[in-house]
């Protein structure tokens, strides 16, 4: 058992009172930010008696965890099921993190169930991630939907959602981020993650090259292994796409609407998921279009204008940033491509950079909240000192005019950042707005806050 640090219990006298006010006070109970292991989550849960009776399908994966899940929720809510979802991080509000029936549970709900977590954890300090996880399935338990999905936050072995049993677990991609915590190849990273898949139960793994530690471990405790092109797949075909499973196939399925190359494999993954929990949640075709045609994720390739385009992005380690320029590549060739870009301090930014850097006419380095963001001017610095690649058309764009003088600027925030690049772009031109989840957050909630300016 582990005492708080920074502050007691709340007694009926400190109890905090709005959403926001929990919010701030769980940050400052645990000394680590980020403090993997299940045995602190797995106590508070044992207290509580929490548990889900409904189906729980865990998604886990580097990147693309997201977008799984909405395509998930958007097929089992065509198909009748009352769904909770669990994503994180959230984008504007903490909200967003927990969804019933396709709605973001209230201040209110979310308030009581931190309360309900406090009053059980008694001297055991929990990271904010476990404090709020622990709500949030809490308020499940008590809203007894038909069905749950859970997003594993990061690596998947001592993830605090990883305390609890799925009926199906689901890998979407593995590579190089948080090398810190999940090692520092594929090989350790795909082990962590293949933690959660169960013995005796489906175990997808989306990945098409699997690390051979995923391999060994599902076979170790007998999970019901399904690879992508070994045991499912998919073809793109000129009416849409087709794919197949052992004993299932569906033809000409609209693309998803979802914007990306990327989000094909996702959307294999998650009908995969389905098919193999037909016995307890059976899905019809119908429903598999309409949820392909109907799920939304924001910050995922996500235009919000046009004329210049504007695109939002969260990639921010090198898998996602590869794909993020294959997407680039697709909308095919317009005017100059401007890129807005905050990021963690931890993330390899060459990695990033190097799919992405000879894509990109001029670029505005923005500062992000938090002790883990890197300074804008550290990220300007890194951008003009990396290497020209020879002969790319963002080495050529930057001898024809004035401004190649200065491709790189600093920006206090990324609404800042964003109104710069607004103000030497032509309406042909494209402006990417990428990196940080809080990179784009910043863009979403400044939106929001235009359309509704009683909101806040």
């Amino acid at each position: 058992m582990v005492s708080a640090v920074n502050e007691p219990p709340c007694g009926a006298g400190l109890r905090p009172g709005t959403l926001a006010d929990w919010l701030a006070r769980i940050e400052r109970l645990h000394p680590q930010q980020i403090d993997m292991g299940l045995a602190r989550v797995g106590e508070v849960a044992s207290r509580l008696g929490l548990h889900l009776s409904c189906p729980v399908i865990t998604v886990g994966g580097t990147n693309g965890k997201g977008s799984t899940c909405a395509l998930l929720e958007a097929v089992l809510a065509a198909a009748g099921y009352r769904v909770a979802t669990y994503t994180s991080p959230h984008l504007v509000r903490f909200n967003e993190r927990a969804r019933l029936a396709g709605a973001s549970v209230d201040d209110a709900t979310l308030v009581d169930h931190l309360a309900r977590v406090e009053a059980a954890r008694g001297a055991i300090s929990l990271s904010y991630f476990e404090f709020t996880t622990l709500a949030i399935l809490s308020i499940f338990q008590h809203a007894r939907p038909d069905v749950a999905i859970l997003e594993i936050g990061l690596g998947g072995r001592l993830d605090a959602v990883n305390a609890f049993d799925s009926d199906c677990a689901l890998v979407t991609c593995i590579d190089i981020d948080h090398t810190s915590l999940l090692g520092t190849t594929r090989e350790a990273i795909g082990w962590e993650k293949a933690h959660i898949y169960r013995p005796g139960r489906p175990a997808i793994c989306v990945d098409p090259r699997p690390p051979a530690s995923l391999l060994a471990h599902a076979q170790e405790i007998g999970a019901r292994l399904q690879r992508q092109g070994a045991d499912f797949g998919c073809a793109v075909q000129p009416q849409g796409w087709n794919c197949w499973g052992p004993d299932w196939r569906y033809d000409a399925l609209p693309l998803p609407a979802l914007r990306g190359a990327n989000q094909l494999s996702n959307a294999l993954g998650a009908i995969a998921a389905l098919e193999s929990l037909r016995a307890l949640l059976p899905v019809d075709e119908a429903a598999i279009r309409a949820g392909l045609a109907s799920a939304e994720l924001p910050g995922r390739f996500q235009i919000i204008e046009r004329a210049p385009t504007v695109i939002l992005d969260v990639a921010h380690n090198p898998h996602a940033a590869t794909q993020l320029a294959r997407n680039l590549e697709e909308l095919g060739e317009q005017g100059r491509t401007c890129a807005v870009l905050g990021i963690m301090a931890d993330k390899d930014l060459a990695g990033v950079l190097a799919p992405l850097h000879h894509r990109i006419e001029r670029w505005f380095a923005v500062d992000l909240p938090g002790e883990r963001a890197l300074p804008a001017a550290e990220l300007a610095r890194a951008i003009a000192a990396y290497p020209e690649i020879p002969g790319s058309r963002g080495a050529r764009s930057r001898q024809r005019g004035p401004e190649s003088a200065n491709p790189v600027s600093v920006h206090p925030r990324p609404r800042a950042g964003l109104a710069a690049a607004r103000q030497v772009v032509t309406p042909d031109d494209r402006i990417l707005v990428f990196g940080s989840f809080l990179t784009v957050a910043d863009i979403l909630a400044e939106r929001e806050e235009l359309l509704c300016p009683d909101a806040n």
